[in-house]
């Protein structure tokens, strides 16, 4: 009796990493940042804007989840491409809740069907997660919900709405519902274990991609050059270079008399000061590195290290 009171009144803890899968564009980087209350994963329209495997860490009374954000599954035509789909692949692996975001279509692309595929031999239990539910009526759901059923025996099934927030904490409350008892990976005043420097740069690369044409946003990386405080003063000095493919992207990235580049700066300055909850003097540059994408050095230079997944 004495240690059933004990653990009532201990309340024991549940921990453990959950990762987010799906096709590119489905909303996982914006449920991720809505999720945990903050933006950390950059978020665009346009498919493929995650690159990295991205953690953030949610931590409640009840305990800790660590959300791991993956680019999107698809078919890889470079070795930036190569590189993404190893890390949303790897994101399966030693994870205790599998999260797989799809768009509330009652129709199951192949796309789709690939990534059930996939999950046949994961160990994790499934949460899919229907979003975008604010864009259909609430009846709509259900069709969704037996098309995809049928594909895959899912351990929770959680309609929600990352952009309105809708259905939001019951997806928090179901995948606590699956994580193990464990203590905490990180301090509760964790909400990421990416460097400043690496949101930075990422900052910058979503302002980019959401100021240029169609063309351009899978071309271009943003490399941190110079972070540093000024002594004694509440300002942070940032110099960055944004690399592209090709001369005639330079000039559209650069914009008449600066003024594209002008506007991503201004844009990723007012983010950065947020998140750092300081002053930034922010310097950008454009510089044409052909074929970067299909270089290994480069693509570990602006972050996107194999080594490292």
């Amino acid at each position: 009796m004495d240690g059933m009171d004990m653990q009532r009144t201990d309340h024991p803890k549940k921990a453990g990493f959950a990762t987010l899968i799906g096709r590119p564009n489905v909303g996982k980087s914006t449920l991720m940042n809505h999720l945990i209350g903050q933006k950390i994963a950059i978020t665009s329209n346009k498919p493929q804007t995650t690159r990295n495997r991205i953690r953030t860490v949610l931590t409640t009374e009840e305990g800790q989840v660590v959300f791991v954000d993956t680019p999107g599954l698809h078919k890889a035509k470079n070795k930036l491409g190569e590189y993404m789909v190893k890390a949303a692949t790897m994101a399966l692996a030693d994870v205790d809740v599998i999260l797989w975001l799809v768009e509330p279509k009652a129709t199951v692309s192949p796309a789709e069907e690939e990534i059930a595929k996939k999950l046949e031999g994961a160990k994790a239990p499934v949460i899919l997660v229907i979003n975008k539910t604010d864009t259909i009526a609430k009846e709509a759901v259900l069709p969704v919900i037996d098309a995809y059923r049928s594909l895959y025996d899912f351990d929770e099934i959680v309609p929600v709405s990352a952009r309105t927030g809708a259905g939001c904490e019951d997806l928090v409350q179901t995948i606590f519902m699956l994580l193990p008892y464990g203590e905490a990976f990180f301090d509760e005043e964790t909400i990421t274990d990416q460097p400043m420097r690496a949101i930075a740069a990422e900052i910058i690369r979503e302002k980019a991609l959401h100021a240029l044409q169609e063309e351009i946003p899978h071309g271009i990386a943003v490399g941190i050059d110079v972070m540093k405080e000024r002594p004694g003063k509440n300002i942070m000095d940032i110099e960055a270079t944004i690399v592209c493919e090709k001369e005639s992207h330079k000039g559209i990235i650069i914009g008449k008399q600066g003024s594209m580049l002008k506007k991503i700066g201004s844009n990723a300055r007012y983010e950065i000061e947020r998140l750092v909850e300081e002053k930034v003097n922010l310097k950008l540059w454009v510089k044409v590195t052909k074929d970067w994408r299909d270089s290994d050095f480069l693509l570990k230079n602006f972050g996107y290290d194999k080594k490292e997944l």
